[in-house]
């Protein structure tokens, strides 16, 4: 797995590979050091993610309450079907604002 931050108008994490249980402890780092430092309107795009599993989906949701406890949002971009399928099992596709590409992404406004 790797990340890498982009900022435009929000906060992109941008992760590519596997989000398991071998890599989801980084993420997470990763996420709550960005929250930290300030983001409240966070995009993480796992355009380039092909597997995720429920730690991974649990690094999110927590992420996404940490978000929500500062006044801030979260939007998740997805395009791998797998990773979309296992959204769509748990019903976490509209709880983290899943889209499927950038321009689908609600107004940061």
């Amino acid at each position: 797995m790797t990340i890498d931050d982009r900022d435009d108008d929000r906060s992109v994490v941008a992760v590519s590979g596997e989000v398991d249980v071998y890599t989801a402890p980084t993420l997470r780092e990763h996420l709550n050091g960005r929250i930290a430092d300030g983001a409240t309107d966070l995009v993480v795009d796992l355009s380039d993610v092909g597997f995720m599993d429920s730690t991974g989906l649990g690094v999110l949701v927590g992420a996404l309450k940490r978000l929500r406890q500062a006044g801030g949002d979260m939007q998740v971009i997805c395009t791998s079907e797998p990773v979309l399928k296992i959204f769509r099992i748990t019903g976490l596709e509209g709880v983290l604002g899943v889209v499927t590409s950038p321009e689908e992404l609600s107004s940061s406004d």
